[in-house]
Formats: structure tokens, sequence, C-alpha cells
């Protein structure tokens, strides 16, 4: 099958898969099995993404929270890859670092918004702060997982071939720890997602429309970017499958 014909198979599934988990959730909320303002229907919300659309609050709102999601993402990238490799290469790092992660860790994000508040005040810099430290650890440990999981073999053919430390790192550790990796990113994009406006918890409709926008972004970033970079990883160092997050 082509690469075109597997695209279009993808995206039937999904369609078919989103179909059905609407028409769930339609019936629940049709059921009365909870209130209505707890659990509005599709075409409410549907409604409500809309109007928000239309008067440009959806647009503003995505934009402001995309650019503290990437913000943060990019930052937690920055510092989780980088030293996820260092204490998987190098046992002091390990050792200094290792029980720092295992502490901060388990440490649910959504609990250090009132202490980042405190610190840093209300705005921009505690949300992404927040997504931050929310996003670092997988990526973090993904990465350290992933090289050290390198069979040791590889590494002392490739040294007794002749290969030096960069090239070792560029041509042996990177393309087999890549599966984790992007395992990593994708974690850490997606629990930086962590950070709700309290003003609407009583606007069930917004935060659904809201969430609506968010599957729609995630979705999209998932296709074009993620499932670009395996793409590209495969026809560079002939991986036959990436791990999925």
């Amino acid at each position: 099958m082509t690469e075109q014909g597997r695209s279009r198979r993808s995206i039937i599934r999904a369609v078919i898969t989103l179909a059905v988990a609407a028409g769930l959730y339609q019936a629940v909320s049709l059921s009365g099995h909870f209130p209505r303002v707890l659990m509005p229907t599709i075409p409410t919300i549907v409604d409500t993404l809309g109007e928000m659309l239309a008067d440009g609050t959806m647009l503003e709102h995505t934009s402001a929270t995309l650019y503290r999601v990437m913000f943060g993402f990019c930052l937690a990238v920055g510092l989780g890859l980088p030293l996820g490799i260092l204490m998987a290469r190098f046992k002091p790092v390990e050792n200094f670092f290792l029980p720092l992660v295992s502490a901060l860790m388990p440490i649910p994000s959504f609990s250090l918004v009132p202490l980042f508040m405190l610190w840093f005040g209300i705005g921009n810099l505690t949300t992404i702060l927040v997504v931050f430290y929310a996003a670092t650890f997988p990526m973090l440990f993904n990465t350290w997982s992933g090289v050290r999981s390198v069979n040791p073999l590889w590494l002392r053919a490739a040294g007794a071939m002749g290969a030096d430390e960069k090239k070792l790192f560029r041509k042996v550790i990177i393309p087999a720890a890549f599966p984790f990796i992007i395992t990593g990113m994708r974690q850490a994009f997606l629990r930086c997602w962590v950070i709700f406006d309290a003003k609407e918890f009583l606007q069930t409709n917004v935060m659904m429309a809201a969430i609506v926008v968010i599957g729609v972004i995630g979705f999209a970033f998932e296709r074009l970017v993620f499932g670009s970079i395996e793409r590209a990883t495969v026809q560079r160092w002939g991986m036959v499958r990436m791990a999925k997050g």
C-alpha cells in the first residue's frame, strides 16, 4: 500500500473513533444522568465554540495558551534531552541528578501552582514554569532510559572500528535511543496541557469547547510534527518501527 493510501486509512480510522466517542458522549448527556450544566450536549458545545470563534475569544485564548505551552515545551526539551544523555553517558552526572529527579518527578505540577504564584506572581511566567516542570521529567527520563538501553556490543563494535566519541554519539547512540526520545517528546507535550482558567470552572460549555480545540491542536501536532519526525528518522536510519507515546 502506498504512503498516501496508508495516510487515508489512518484518517478514516481516526474519524470513526472520534465519531463513536462523540456518539457515546451525546448519549450520556441526553440520558439525564448528569445535569445539563455539567455535561452539555454536543450541539451546545458546537454553538459555544462557534460564538467564541466569531467574537475572537477562542483565538485569543488559543494563541496565549499555545505560546505558554510551546515555550514551556521547548524549555523542557532543551534541558531534558541533553541532561538525560549526560546522565546516561557519565556515571557521576547520573549519581548527582538521579536522586533529585526521583524525588521531584512524582510531585504533581498542579501542587506547585500556589507556590509558583507566590514566588513569581500571576502571569505568563508562572504558567510557563509549571508547564516546564510538568514536561521536563518525561523528556529527561525517556532520554536517559533510551541512551542506557543502547546495546553495549554496538558501542564496542563501533569503537573497535575506530569511531570516536562524536561519531559514536551521532551514528550509534542517537539512532538507537531515538524511539525513546520521540516517546519522551510526546509525553512531555501531553503533560504541557496542565493549566485551565479557574474562572471558567462553572462554564462547562466553554471548558468543553476549549477541550475540543486542544484536542484538534494535539491531533494535528501529533500527525504533522511527531509523525514527520518519525518518517524522517526511518528514512535516515532505516528503523523499522518507532516507539509510540
